[in-house]
């Protein structure tokens, strides 16, 4: 019902902007209201009177009292003539008048009927309204958020999987979300279909660095070989491959990776302050240094040169690690990762109890407990 008043307010509007130039009038005739007949009336007391009061002669009283009657006489001549002349006039005064009210009849009709049909045919009147949570959430962007464009691109990806610029496209995404194990799948598929390149091994391996909490694995190891083959210069390869060293406990082999990385930066490269602060710490003496094998690898020139504290990602990515294996701890390459964890950081206490932890949860599934033992075996942790 509010709707139809606001139309009917625009309506009525609209008619008043269209009418009110056509409702002009004839100013000119209203004008001609005077009577000459009555005015010169009115000379001849205005002679009589000053003759009485001595200003003016008889002789020239007379003269006036001639000229004013004869034009008198003209006058109410010309009035007995008058009724033909102004039914002319008034005739010719009617025309444009009917005109104009004969234009804002037709104006009147036409907005009105023509602005209702018009929306009729094109508008919604039957529409219910919305409730305004759906109107907010809408606004708010909830229709399209990144879940729900998320499940397009999957649903479309799981359709057709060969498409392999989709895998590529999705991948960084996954990384940004956390969902490591997927970024892999999604990267792995995109190498696969599209061909290697050095960028693109190179990110291989780093999805599978940032899955297995920041270790620089077997697999992860031969990605950055790969990439190196291709692409001697690529930045993002060659820094893990000085990561790898150093987890290898090749400590000079990693410093001369990441020197050589930095004789051969451009000048102005962001990320060079990134691998001078991994070269400080691998340099300095005393104190264990947590790795920076969490911290994402400088993958351009324009990368970021204040990533986060190296320890505190680290830490971060172990802890969910542990948590999720506290939650289902029926995934042995987990705990691997977990205990090799522990030891880069140099927690053998924590390393020591999630090595029971982990012989607990897999005791009723020997095939599981026996590829963890074959894994730990190779860590050399006691317990």
């Amino acid at each position: 019902m509010t709707l139809w008043i606001v139309f009917a307010c625009m309506t009525g509007t609209a008619l008043c902007a269209v009418l009110w130039p056509l409702r002009r009038r004839d100013v000119a005739a209203a004008a001609q209201a005077g009577n000459d007949s009555a005015v010169y009336r009115d000379q001849l007391y205005e002679i009589e009177r000053d003759l009485a009061a001595g200003s003016l002669g008889e002789g020239e009283a007379q003269a006036a009292r001639i000229e004013v009657s004869r034009r008198l006489l003209a006058a109410e001549e010309a009035g007995a003539r008058a009724p033909d002349a102004a039914t002319s006039r008034q005739r010719g005064a009617d025309d444009p008048r009917r005109s104009r009210r004969l234009s804002a009849a037709v104006a009147a009709i036409v907005l009105t009927f023509g602005a209702a049909g018009l929306y009729l045919v094109l508008g919604s009147p039957g529409l219910p309204g919305q409730p305004l949570a759906e109107r907010l959430a809408k606004a708010h962007g909830a229709a399209d958020s990144i879940e729900a464009l998320f499940k397009r691109v999957e649903e479309h990806l799981a359709q057709h999987p060969e498409d392999g610029r989709g895998w590529e496209l999705i991948a960084p995404v996954y990384m940004r979300l956390g969902r490591y194990a997927d970024a892999v799948k999604a990267r792995a598929n995109a190498l696969r279909l599209l061909g290697p390149t050095a960028q693109r091994q190179a990110d291989l391996g780093e999805a599978m660095v940032a899955a297995g909490n920041g270790v620089v694995t077997v697999q992860a190891k031969e990605a950055f070989d790969a990439a190196t083959g291709l692409d001697p210069s690529n930045v993002s390869a060659r820094f893990y491959e000085g990561l790898a060293a150093e987890q290898d406990g090749g400590r000079e082999e990693a410093a001369r990776i990441w020197r050589a990385l930095l004789a051969d930066a451009p000048e102005g490269a962001q990320w060079t302050g990134f691998v001078r602060e991994a070269l400080a710490r691998l340099e300095s003496s005393g104190a264990e240094q947590a790795p920076a094998a969490s911290a994402p690898a400088p993958s351009s020139p324009s990368a970021s040169a204040a990533p986060q504290s190296q320890d505190q990602m680290i830490r971060g990515m172990v802890e969910r690690l542990a948590a999720r294996l506290q939650q289902d701890g029926s995934d042995p390459d987990g705990w691997v990762r977990l205990v090799r964890s522990y030891m880069v950081l140099g927690e053998r206490d924590k390393a020591r109890a999630a090595l029971a932890d982990a012989r607990r949860a897999l005791q009723s599934d020997p095939d599981k407990l026996r590829r963890f033992e074959e894994g730990a075996k190779s860590l050399g942790i006691d317990g």
